[in-house]
């Protein structure tokens, strides 16, 4: 056996495996031997069926058998003899001559493994690299308009123009805001259409859960009244019989409820979990929160902003295979979620294309990452790991119960280390580089997360 390496590129190698087929046939022979011993056929005993027949039977199979372990073991003695770290695995093909049939001159056969090897990561100069490192501040605007939001999802509603605890609602008139119930029908040409008819139907003026003409016909309306109005649906409209098409409504008021909200008082701090109903309590806690989760964003807002700042400085070439592999890794997980939302993936194209870029992405940070790791010695150390995992365990309520739950499951804990791992990384590039603060707008770093 003869294994010959060639350089076709960077990191493109390849490999000619050449085998003695004596020896091939050899080991099939044996093989089949043994295979003989428990083999049955019609008229044969056990172990007795005529070694034609398991040849005929077993040959082809026991063959392959034999050439993938012999070009497996070969190819694996070669990459260990050079010293070549195999990125993905080698693409094996049977070296054939002119007339395109196997090459097997010389009682050889040869074969070809193409593959790629792990690359030269150079990570450049890191001292004239400026980042921008976001600064949020949670004033006091935040925290009252996060009092809004929790006092929206808790409001109620009384019906409008009668008298209750809280008022009467004003002029019993359907305005923004209000809760309305209405029955309705639409009709194109005459006809009604599926989806076009409802009896009580709930909405709120406003939400921008209906259509915007919808909306505005109801507006204005007292409890009996009835109305109709043309309502063109888009050509996007996502029932496909109505896109494109104006439809007649006729809707009829039948009820209208005002939205009351909860006093910040008290008895609403004890409903966020405040047992002596102190408000300024309240207002600490949220603040405690709202913090909580801009750090959360800020800092993986911030780490973003290192790691483009390492592609931007790092010199490699990404191996394809590591590439396929991971748009592999990411079509599944998006499969899987798709799953688990209640989608038919059978019915949605996932083109591979899509997830190149990001797996390209991750791939290259995870090349540049280890080398940063390994030269710098930014290794994650076992006080550091404890530390994280006690940190995340500080939002429950048994803290010990969490840490040990991390501990009892190596797979959790290497989360852990991966991403004390990353937090070295990002303050050691930080502390070679050129940080400078930018200060962010609470709600623009919000809404920025969002939309990542």
């Amino acid at each position: 056996m003869t294994i010959a390496v060639e350089t076709l590129g960077k990191i493109e190698r390849r490999l000619t495996i050449s085998l003695s087929l004596v020896e091939v046939r050899e080991e099939v022979e044996k093989r089949l031997k043994i295979r003989a011993r428990t083999v049955k056929a019609p008229g044969f005993r056990q172990g007795k069926v005529p070694m034609k027949m398991v040849a005929a039977q077993f040959g082809y199979q026991i063959e392959t058998e034999v050439l993938n372990d012999k070009v497996g073991r070969a190819f694996n003695d070669a990459v260990v003899a050079n010293n070549l770290r195999v990125a993905g695995y080698p693409k094996i093909d049977a070296k054939t001559n002119e007339n395109g049939t196997e090459n097997q001159a010389n009682d050889v056969l040869s074969f070809d493994a193409t593959f790629e090897i792990y690359p030269e990561v150079t990570v450049g100069d890191l001292s004239g690299v400026d980042i921008a490192q976001v600064k949020v501040d949670v004033s006091e605007a935040e925290i009252d308009k996060t009092i809004d939001v929790l006092r929206k999802q808790r409001v109620h509603y009384h019906a409008k123009g009668e008298q209750s605890a809280h008022g009467d609602g004003g002029e019993p008139v359907a305005q923004k805001g209000d809760r309305v119930t209405l029955d309705f029908v639409g009709r194109i040409d005459g006809t009604e259409f599926q989806g076009g008819k409802a009896d009580n139907y709930v909405f709120v003026l406003g939400e921008g859960t209906m259509l915007p003409e919808f909306e505005a016909a109801a507006l204005g309306l007292k409890v009996g009244d009835s109305k109709v109005f043309p309502l063109p649906f888009p050509a996007d409209y996502h029932g496909k019989d109505v896109a494109g098409k104006t439809a007649e409504f006729t809707i009829t008021l039948k009820k209208i409820e005002w939205a009351h909200l909860p006093e910040v008082d008290s008895e609403f701090a004890k409903t966020l979990g405040v047992p002596d109903g102190d408000v300024q309590k309240m207002r600490e806690g949220i603040k405690e929160n709202l913090e909580r989760e801009v750090e959360r964003r800020v800092k993986a807002k911030n780490k973003d902003a290192v790691m483009d700042a390492l592609i931007q400085v790092s010199d490699l070439e990404v191996p394809k295979a590591l590439i396929n592999q991971d748009v592999q890794r990411l079509s599944e997980m998006t499969r899987n979620d798709m799953l688990q939302r209640g989608m038919k993936v059978k019915d949605v194209p996932l083109p591979e294309e899509l997830f190149v870029p990001q797996a390209e992405r991750r791939v290259r940070l995870g090349l540049i990452l280890a080398e940063v790791v390994k030269v710098n010695a930014l290794q994650a150390q076992p006080e550091q790991v404890k530390a994280q995992v006690e940190e995340f365990a500080q939002s429950y309520e048994n803290p010990a119960e969490v840490v040990k739950y991390y501990y009892a499951d190596r797979s959790r804990l290497a989360e852990v280390e991966a991403l004390v791992l990353e937090d070295n990384v990002v303050n050691y590039v930080l502390g070679q580089a050129k940080a400078q603060e930018k200060h962010m707008a609470f709600d623009e770093l919000m809404e920025n997360r969002a939309a990542a």
